[in-house]
């Protein structure tokens, strides 16, 4: 794929800049016209545990919180929150769920050997993923997801291809278990690690969609200088499962600024969004998983960053850039800090974990008022 060139004499950097200056008007669509274009859309709503991390609940709390919430799907994102990983306990696990008339789909880390992320906790990298397709088959979760890492990954030696290639090795050793499971190895978009066309060349580098699928993240996909909508078209076809949140963006001194936010409350166009989703993920469950409240920048303009991404179109980078220029600096969330010192880090704890809880609340209200959901 050609790296990005300027269509002007001006060097790169400058290319980029003028890319960043000017600005372009977004009119934001009133809900009533979400719900309207929404009415029938009826996919399955979840949350991804991730959301809620402060309150360090086991599988068990989150079944009941995702009863309580009135959701359809519970995404697992991680294997520490089960108390056992040994078949009767889970087998219980997925009676419970299936009582409370909610999916699970369960997911872990990285499961590529040479990354920065990598850790060995539950063996190599192969022995790692075996293990979570046994999770996922025990737990009735049609998919296992995955990730590669994240962006200190493309400046290792060899780059993000090298670390693909690396990943896609162990998924193609577990071949065999996943497909005799009836398990999708779900590769996600993760912290800068990949763009869209990285995640497909690692699903057909490892054997295509036969067992491979992705996890769509369409806050991750600010983090690479992608349009979420544009993320999706690349990587809907092969969605299986999702973690997604709304993302404020706005152009910055050294490149643009993300500050994930709950559902409706950022600039991602949700309408234009879930109107592509449902033709190209049917049967997809929509997860949200809020990271909200910090703001990330993304520094392309800083010499050697657009190093990271050699195959970066120059229409990917100009959609970007157009998608910022909607957006307006917010400030960070902070936590309020306690009256005394010795019972600071308790309080802001405290105040962590409601805020969590307000915003994957307010994203699933956000979500149903617009069609999302089976339950009512």
């Amino acid at each position: 794929m050609p790296t990005l060139q300027p269509t002007h004499p001006n060097p790169r950097r400058d290319f980029l800049k003028t890319l960043t200056a000017g600005g372009l008007a977004a009119a934001a669509s009133p809900l009533s016209v979400l719900a309207a274009h929404h009415e029938k859309t009826r996919v399955k709503l979840g949350y991804d545990n991730f959301a809620v991390r402060a309150m360090n609940w086991m599988v068990e709390e989150h079944l009941k919180y995702s009863e309580k919430l009135g959701i359809d799907s519970l995404f697992m994102s991680d294997l520490d929150h089960f108390k056992s990983l040994k078949m009767p306990y889970l087998r219980d696990v997925r009676k419970k769920a299936d009582d409370m008339g909610i999916d699970l789909h369960i997911g872990t880390w990285s499961i590529c050997p040479t990354s920065t992320t990598f850790k060995d906790k539950w063996g190599t990298a192969e022995e790692h993923l075996r293990l979570s397709i046994r999770v996922a088959e025990a737990t009735g979760s049609p998919v296992v997801r995955v990730i590669l890492g994240n962006r200190d990954d493309r400046g290792t030696e060899g780059g993000i291809i090298a670390r693909i290639k690396d990943t896609a090795k162990v998924c193609r050793a577990c071949r065999t278990q996943a497909m005799d499971a009836g398990i999708k190895i779900a590769v996600e978009n993760h912290a800068g690690d990949m763009q869209a066309h990285e995640v497909v060349t690692l699903i057909e580098e490892a054997g295509g969609s036969s067992y491979m699928g992705a996890n769509l993240d369409a806050g991750n996909a600010s983090w690479t200088l992608e349009d979420p909508i544009e993320n999706l078209e690349i990587m809907g076809p092969y969605a299986v499962t999702t973690s997604l949140r709304d993302s404020a963006i706005w152009t910055s001194e050294k490149g643009a600024t993300v500050q994930w936010t709950a559902m409706g409350k950022g600039n991602v166009d949700w309408v234009k969004y879930f109107d592509r989703f449902k033709e190209l993920c049917p049967n997809v469950p929509v997860h949200i998983e809020t990271i909200s409240g910090f703001n990330r920048e993304i520094p392309f303009l800083e010499e050697g960053f657009m190093d990271l991404f050699p195959e970066m179109k120059a229409s990917t980078l100009s959609r970007y850039l157009k998608w910022a220029r909607q957006g307006s600096p917010r400030e960070p969330w902070k936590a309020p800090v306690g009256p005394n010192a010795d019972r600071a880090d308790h309080n802001k704890d405290l105040a962590t974990q409601e805020y969590q809880k307000l915003e994957i609340e307010k994203s699933i209200r956000y979500c149903k008022s617009i069609g999302l959901g089976l339950k009512a």
